[in-house]
């Protein structure tokens, strides 16, 4: 029979290691809370014991990449996902090593509350704690960016904060008054005006303003078609010429069906020295009036506002396109309507209709009381 002196070496261990698990439990939270921040407000007292445990004893899984060399790959949340199921399908997708240790930290963060459905770029270079935290915010990695037809460059850049690209407006303003790389048809120090083509673009969040400038002007490119470039030549004109005489047109007509015989008004004028007298060329000269662009309607004085784009003083193509006009005016610019009109106006009900007239006398008549 052993004697009690014998056991007693046995007892003080177990009381040791008793006291050790015990001051584990009771220091747990707090080293977790160390490592992986407060414990969220809604969990109660045994859980925040449970969910440090499992924390502390799988800490490698939030804070080592389960594949450091692993691709970005795209991760779509639905609506009304559970945790649960994210956290397998994360752990399915080799982004997170571990699906119950990501779910705990979630529930311990208080995360499991805010993870927000859409689609994000995920890898498994990602520690699990850095996914978590991507979770939080579904803004895409690409925007839209709707350019409109007639817009100067100003209203493209002033609609530039609200796309989500990370572009200060002045600085679009900048790059496209001093474009890279220029094409050729553009003259020495012109700017990029004209040759933002309209549409809508998808384009990566951290695209430069130089870059949009390219993307935009790179479109341009793509609708100047040989038949395009063939029919300007026939009429004399160059493609800054033409896109000069195209964005006038844009800003003239509400409807794609009436370039064609604005543009003959225009080619007539321009064959009998007549003065373009076009009102979007004086809007454009006068510029920001405080809450427009396009000042509408204009005044006595205003037809008189000594610019080069007036083309009631001056005859001729002002000196620059006033606005990026789309393809229909630059298809109109090409192939004209054949018409002996030399006059156009506003039909009276406000359809943005236009009536056309050979003479003055006939443009008086179609004017509205």
């Amino acid at each position: 029979m052993k004697s009690r002196r014998s056991c007693l070496p046995w007892i003080i261990l177990l009381i040791v290691a008793a006291l050790a698990a015990l001051a584990v439990l009771l220091f747990a939270p707090s080293l977790a809370a160390e490592s992986f921040g407060q414990p969220h407000s809604s969990i109660g007292a045994g859980q925040r014991l449970n969910y440090s445990l499992e924390l502390l004893l799988e800490s490698d899984d939030l804070t080592t990449p389960c594949a450091p060399d692993s691709p970005e790959q795209v991760f779509v949340i639905q609506e009304g996902e559970t945790v649960q199921a994210i956290a397998r399908r994360l752990e399915a997708a080799g982004i997170v090593c571990d699906a119950k240790t990501f779910r705990d930290y979630l529930v311990w963060s208080g995360l499991d509350t805010s993870i927000q459905a859409g689609t994000y770029r995920l890898s498994g270079s990602m520690t699990g704690r850095e996914v978590a935290a991507a979770l939080q915010d579904a803004t895409p990695a690409e925007v839209t960016l709707l350019v409109f037809a007639g817009w100067r460059l100003e209203e493209i850049a002033g609609s530039l904060p609200s796309t989500g690209l990370e572009i200060d407006p002045d600085d679009f303003i900048l790059a496209a008054n001093l474009p890279l790389e220029p094409p050729s048809y553009l003259p020495a120090g012109a700017g990029a005006e004209g040759f933002l083509f309209p549409g809508e673009y998808t384009l990566a969040r951290t695209t430069s303003a130089p870059e949009l400038v390219s993307i935009l002007m790179q479109n341009f490119n793509f609708q100047l078609t040989p038949e395009l470039l063939d029919a300007y030549a026939g009429r004399g004109l160059g493609v800054y010429q033409a896109v000069t005489l195209a964005s006038i047109i844009e800003r003239e007509a509400l409807f794609d069906e009436e370039m064609p015989t604005i543009a003959s008004v225009f080619y007539n004028r321009l064959m009998i020295g007549m003065g373009l007298q076009s009102d979007p060329t004086v809007q454009y000269a006068i510029g920001w009036t405080g809450d427009t662009w396009w000042k509408a309607p204009l005044g006595l004085d205003d037809w008189q506002v000594v610019s080069p784009y007036n083309t009631y003083l001056y005859a001729g193509l002002p000196p620059a396109p006033i606005c990026n006009p789309s393809l229909a005016a630059l298809q109109a610019v090409a192939f004209p309507a054949e018409t002996d009109y030399y006059y156009f106006s506003a039909m009276c009900d406000g359809s943005g209709y236009h009536n056309f007239a050979e003479t003055f006398e006939g443009q008086l008549e179609n004017l509205c009381p």
